[in-house]
């Protein structure tokens, strides 16, 4: 397993949303939409920043207002990190677009 996946998948990391060309609630929004947000683990050298195909089934969006940029998102999205399957999961505040990240190690699919 690489370093990176190691670290990440070690406990609770800060994490902010990444959306371009300006960070932004509704861009946030759009992106959700799309089911692919960017985040970035922004204790780590330079800053690593995930693409994260959402898995709606066990993202939660329930306590987000996205109108009024309040409440809190769970971002649940599956992806490999150095050819090592992982799943992100984060829990991100609207009003800051910040929040808390980890990784959890997947098994390798077979075929």
């Amino acid at each position: 397993m690489s370093d990176l996946v190691e670290r990440l998948s070690s406990g609770r990391h800060p994490v902010e949303v990444s959306v371009r060309p300006e960070k932004t609630v509704q861009g946030f929004k759009e992106c959700v939409a799309r089911n692919y947000v960017h985040l970035r683990f922004t204790n780590t050298r330079g800053g690593t920043e995930l693409g994260v195909s959402l898995d709606r089934a066990r993202s939660d969006f329930t306590n987000a207002d996205f109108e009024r940029e309040s409440g809190s998102v769970n971002i649940v999205g599956e992806l490999s990190l150095d050819f090592v399957p992982v799943r992100c999961v984060a829990e991100v505040e609207l009003a800051s677009l910040r929040g808390e990240g980890w990784l959890e190690r997947l098994e390798p699919s077979v075929g």
